[in-house]
């Protein structure tokens, strides 16, 4: 049955989020480049049935790395021209929201989290989650071992790092949870989109990602061994495992660019190709790396292989079907926005519909695709120096 709701929870495990840096005067770029000689003659073969192409654009929540690779894929191997949509691919980086690119009409569809966008919604933005890619969470914070922290109750009275923009929500309610007031508990650090405070032991903690920022811990070496820091050597607190699940990436569209039936049919389009473009990079991780690669990403194939393996676990396997909305992990990710104060009240109705995934998944399971991805398991990856 149609809803007009949203996600679903769990653990994750090591790595992180971007460790990028940009500029401050980050400008939106089109990440569409790179295409190989021949996925330009796939993209091609594709939509050689098209009288036209409908044009969109997408904006990530970041810069070209594997946490968006299947939006990469799905360009590159010619679901988006099969499905005749012209997609543009834009990055985003430090001075780009994508809600808020969305909100002010500058794409038609914007990948971000829960949490975030439904802050822009409640501010007057008629933001909808249309597709709930991330089924589970990936926030950790870690902590070198011989710091005497174990779980979240010890980081009383420590120097806690924080992103800040959002991402302190699902932190601060697991502090709370653990008895920690951030406000009078502990100090709360602004943390770059790094790890250098935690290396530099200026920070007693530190905010990461499985699928990010924990690797590159894995992948820095030990200045006093002259080899590779060791899981070991850390303490990873997974926030998911502690029952603070929040939804991460997610698909966005407007509400009043969705009132529309052909833009209905553009978003069904898109999120039909997008899930294809995962289930590529579910299926042949080195190929889906590759592809990451010539688009433009600023971290190295080792990084990117161990990001990818960690962002299929978050994907796959979907019980439900790919960017279905769980309305338990919905409630729970709004729960928590709510009592920390970042919303003041659940999201108003219509904040995500099921339905264009719906459709989109059925078409996909009747061309022999698998939505749910149930045999799918993840690969071993070798951490490699400097994720190169």
């Amino acid at each position: 049955m149609s809803r007009n709701r949203a996600p679903l929870p769990r653990s994750a495990r090591r790595g992180l989020r971007s460790a990028a840096v940009l500029s401050a005067g980050a400008l939106l770029l089109a990440a569409c480049g790179g295409m190989s000689e021949s996925g330009s003659q796939a993209a091609a073969e594709a939509g050689k049935d098209c009288a036209s192409r409908t044009k969109v654009r997408v904006v990530l929540q970041w810069v070209a790395q594997a946490q968006f690779a299947g939006y990469y894929a799905a360009k590159e191997k010619g679901f988006y021209d099969k499905a005749c949509l012209d997609v543009t691919i834009q990055e985003g980086g430090v001075n780009i929201v994508p809600q808020q690119v969305l909100s002010a009409g500058n794409a038609e569809f914007a990948v971000s989290h829960v949490t975030k966008t439904m802050v822009t919604r409640e501010q007057g933005a008629d933001l909808v989650n249309i597709g709930q890619e991330f089924q589970r969470g990936a926030y950790l914070q870690v902590a070198w071992a011989d710091s005497g922290i174990k779980d979240l109750a010890d980081l009383k009275g420590k120097r806690v790092g924080s992103w800040g923009y959002g991402n302190e929500l699902t932190l601060f309610a697991a502090m709370r949870g653990s008895g920690v007031d951030p406000a009078k508990d502990a100090e709360i650090i602004q943390q770059p989109f790094d790890m250098s405070l935690l290396l530099k032991r200026e920070v007693d903690a530190a905010q990461a990602k499985t699928f990010n920022e924990y690797a590159q811990l894995l992948e820095t070496t030990n200045p006093k061994t002259g080899k590779l820091y060791q899981p070991s050597d850390f303490v990873a607190i997974n926030l998911q495992d502690a029952g603070y699940q929040t939804l991460e990436d997610g698909i966005y569209a407007k509400e009043e660019w969705l009132a529309k039936k052909e833009n209905q049919e553009t978003a069904v389009k898109f999120l039909k190709a997008t899930y294809e473009g995962w289930g590529f990079c579910r299926d042949d991780l080195e190929g889906c790396v590759d592809i990451v690669l010539k688009n433009g990403s600023a971290l190295g194939k080792g990084h990117q292989t161990w990001m990818l393996n960690e962002v299929n676990k978050l994907i796959w396997p979907a019980e439900k079907g790919v960017g279905t909305v769980d309305e338990g992990a919905w409630d729970q990710t709004i729960d928590l926005a709510v009592k920390a104060g970042l919303l003041k009240a659940p999201p108003t109705e219509g904040a995500y519909r099921t339905d264009l995934t719906e459709k989109a998944l059925k078409e996909l399971t009747a061309e022999g695709f698998d939505v749910t991805g149930s045999s799918y398991r993840p690969e071993t990856v070798e951490v490699t120096p400097g994720g190169k």
